[in-house]
């Protein structure tokens, strides 16, 4: 399979969840973006390590990356690997002695690693397919459609843009970023219709 490269082009507050974060992530050589929400601490060490922030005693990923740089262990690269009812699933690709070692990673601690190391980040085309975003400008954030529309369900629908956004916040509580996009869309179309 294929891998794309992927950048991190935006670390923000979630819309939805004032105590959750989300992580944009988008390739390197198009215009998809795969966002994903990740918990406050997880924020935190993705963004000190952007900024090149020296906090007075090592983080946990600061460890880990000391024990692995003690060991002689290089991260070469992370991929995203798969996305199972919504949940994301990550994998460092470790170099010791010449040899390849992959380990199981939560995404947003795999991603706080390749910050670290200055490694590359990997998906495969079927998950950009399934939770990826085209962006209207890609200059923007503003998501215009799903890479893969997806018709709305009736449910999603019929409910108001107050149930929809209660439902998104739910959904997004339950990891599931499939129907997030949904139902995200429906608000943006929404909105759009309004204006």
């Amino acid at each position: 399979m294929k891998k794309i490269e992927l950048e991190i082009v935006a670390l923000s507050h979630s819309v939805t969840q004032s105590h959750n974060y989300a992580v944009v992530l988008g390739e390197v050589e198009g215009e998809r973006r795969l966002p994903i929400v990740i918990g406050g601490f997880e924020a935190q060490a993705i963004a000190v390590a952007m900024e090149k922030m020296k906090p007075n005693r090592p983080l946990t990923h600061d460890l880990f990356k000391n024990t692995m740089d003690s060991f002689d262990i290089k991260l070469k690269e992370i991929v995203i690997n798969n996305l199972l009812d919504g949940i994301f699933y990550a994998k460092l690709v470790c170099l010791k002695d010449g040899e390849l070692y992959e380990v199981d990673s939560r995404t947003s601690d795999a991603i706080a690693m390749a910050v670290r190391f200055d490694c590359p980040v990997y998906t495969f085309g079927f998950i950009m397919e399934e939770a990826g975003v085209l962006l209207e400008n890609p200059e923007g954030d503003t998501p215009m459609a799903a890479a893969k529309p997806k018709k709305s369900s009736s449910t999603i629908s019929s409910m108001s843009i107050a149930e929809l956004n209660k439902e998104l916040g739910k959904v997004l509580d339950n990891e599931d970023y499939e129907k997030a996009a949904r139902i995200r869309d429906e608000i943006n179309k929404r909105k759009q219709e309004d204006d």
